[in-house]
């Protein structure tokens, strides 16, 4: 049976309040969590895994532009600069959700948002595009709120479903469980065919997130 492609989408914060350990951390973490999401990919002969990572500041810009193949994959650590500008990251992947680019035959794409802060810009006209678009619909989609500053209203409202929970990440361990996590369920959600409806409207107890591990007073962010 020909594979079918599953498009991830890292939509990744790397404004200034990013700096020091949660940036050095979150590449650390994704960086860790690539193996795993090929272990996914190799336990699921008829979807082919494909990465982008987009990250955003005061402009948001292609960090892995061309939809790469997890085995050929190589993580290239972020850097922060300027504010937080999510919606000009959020309109910028609603134009890869269109038919074309996305093909017809892929299997649910997968929005992965990390974010430590909040929204300088419309956001939600960004939101919004993503939403009008068929794959934007159909989207697994995950968010992770890095730090208490991190505006968790914003992350559920682009999550679109009430009973999906934001992932909160408040020390070191915790975003890294929230990444291995996102990396691995969230692709074998993907990776399941689904009739018409948001995805993540159907996923079930399979895709109810982990009780990240509590973290030490000083390590907290």
């Amino acid at each position: 049976m020909e594979s079918r492609p599953v498009h991830f989408i890292w939509i990744l914060d790397c404004s200034y309040s990013m700096l020091g350990e949660k940036i050095g951390t979150l590449n650390y973490a994704i960086r860790e969590a690539i193996p795993e999401m090929q272990s996914v990919a190799h336990d699921n002969a008829s979807a082919q895994l494909l990465i982008r990572v987009l990250t955003f500041s005061s402009t948001a810009q292609w960090h892995q532009a061309e939809p790469v193949p997890v085995d050929d994959f190589t993580w290239q650590d972020i850097q922060v600069d300027g504010g937080t500008n999510l919606g000009a990251a959020l309109s910028l992947v609603a134009r890869e959700l269109e038919t074309p680019p996305m093909p017809q035959r892929a299997l649910k794409p997968v929005l992965c948002l990390v974010s430590d802060g909040q929204p300088l810009d419309e956001w939600r006209d960004g939101l919004k595009a993503i939403d009008a678009t068929p794959w934007g619909k159909k989207a697994v989609r995950v968010a992770i709120a890095i730090g208490a500053d991190a505006d968790r209203s914003v992350l559920q409202e682009f999550l679109g479903n009430p009973e999906l929970p934001v992932l909160d990440a408040n020390s070191p361990k915790q975003l890294a469980a929230a990444i291995r996590w996102a990396s691995t369920a969230a692709v074998k959600a993907a990776s399941q065919p689904v009739a018409a409806g948001a995805a993540t409207k159907q996923l079930g107890p399979a895709f109810a997130p982990p009780k990240l591990q509590d973290h030490d007073d000083d390590d907290v962010w």
